[in-house]
């Protein structure tokens, strides 16, 4: 590991390598034994804070190969910012000083399709919870319903996806200025990440403040 990685860098390479392992059906599950449930007792230092998807299939310690303290994890369906969210990402950061934020997005997301579903002219109507919760995706769905010239039943769910995970992120900075300053400050870096349900991996979309960006 080169010593001019900065600490959100480290971390995120920490993370990429136990996906990795995960992949490749050989992970390691560390720190999940009694010496370490004991450790953990009268405080925690977690090394990342993930926020993702309540999605079953998205169990961020097993995906990233990770044990009891490594992750300070916050979910909900479709991982959709909300006050609660950003609170308990920024405890993480001023508290735990956590020096990585994941916002982990998947393919097949429920949340996804309903909100793409709740565009069509015929739609029944969605309790008032659920189209709460996923009305911010919905702005996603008609950017690439515009960007592709699609209908409601052709809109590439994938795409949407990868939108929303993007103006996640985004909103998270602008929402926080707690979150934000620790970004320009070097003290924190985001990953936005896509994961893939039959492949297991982790792939990075969206990076703020760790190494390059990679190309879109």
């Amino acid at each position: 590991m080169s010593e001019t990685q900065s600490a959100p860098q480290q971390v995120w390479n920490e993370m990429q390598r136990g996906n990795a392992r995960f992949v490749a059906g050989e992970p390691r599950h560390p720190r999940q034994d009694v010496e370490r449930r004991h450790e953990l007792a009268g405080a925690q230092t977690p090394r990342a804070a993930l926020f993702g998807c309540s999605d079953s299939r998205l169990a961020a310690e097993i995906i990233f190969d990770k044990g009891l303290g490594d992750l300070f994890v916050v979910r909900n369906a479709g991982q959709v910012i909300s006050d609660s969210v950003i609170g308990s990402l920024e405890y993480a950061v001023a508290v735990l000083n956590v020096p990585l934020i994941v916002v982990l997005g998947h393919d097949e997301c429920g949340a996804v399709r309903a909100a793409i579903d709740s565009t069509s002219n015929d739609a029944p109507p969605l309790p008032t919870h659920i189209w709460r919760l996923i009305s911010p995706i919905v702005p996603a769905v008609r950017r690439v319903m515009a960007a592709d010239k699609a209908p409601t039943a052709q809109v590439d769910a994938e795409h949407v996806g990868k939108e929303h995970l993007r103006d996640t992120v985004a909103e998270l900075l602008r929402s926080s200025e707690l979150i934000s300053e620790a970004v320009a400050e070097s003290r924190v870096g985001i990953v936005g990440a896509n994961y893939r349900l039959g492949e297991g991996t982790a792939i990075p979309d969206v990076l703020v403040g760790v190494g390059e960006a990679p190309p879109k």
